[in-house]
């Protein structure tokens, strides 16, 4: 990873962060597909992070495949937790992993999917271990594709989300 990227992922992200902050979408925003009609929502967590994607050989060739996320959850400008492989979220001690249910396309080409996920496994007893469904919102970045040439080399694309925790 060399420092310009950094530099540029990092004023990405900056600007990623500023557009978020419009507000959050109304339940008649939410595309039908990943909405959670009956949920109550239980916790709202902005991420700003990368999506990893790793160069693998496969049968037309090298190409670019999603590995897993990594990010900060944000809640009032705070770092609150993490969010990585599982895909999973960690917050106060709770760990919650989903299982994609649904998509909905991101708002442009260049944003990642829209989801609905089910929380399939959780420990601990604070905030989050009453969530049984996830709600990815609002993605900006995050979908890359390119031209790999070397197996194994890994590509951190910027992106941020809403994660919508909700029960019942």
């Amino acid at each position: 990873m060399s420092a310009s990227w950094l530099a540029a992922g990092g004023l990405g992200l900056i600007a990623i962060g500023g557009l978020l902050a419009a507000g959050a979408p109304t339940a008649a925003d939410i595309p039908a597909q990943i909405a959670a009609p009956g949920k109550v929502e239980i916790a709202r967590l902005h991420a700003e992070g990368v999506q990893i994607y790793e160069c693998v050989a496969g049968p037309a060739g090298l190409a670019w495949r999603f590995r897993e996320p990594l990010a900060t959850l944000l809640q009032d400008g705070k770092t609150v937790g993490r969010h990585f492989a599982g895909p999973s979220w960690e917050l106060s001690g709770d760990v919650v992993v989903g299982r994609v249910e649904a998509q909905s396309p991101g708002p442009t080409a260049g944003d990642i999917a829209q989801l609905k996920l089910a929380v399939v496994r959780r420990s601990g007893e604070g905030s989050l271990a009453q969530a049984t469904t996830i709600q990815r919102l609002e993605t900006h970045g995050g979908v890359f594709s390119g031209i790999c040439g070397e197996p194994g080399a890994l590509h951190l694309q910027p992106y941020a989300a809403e994660y919508v925790f909700l029960r019942g």
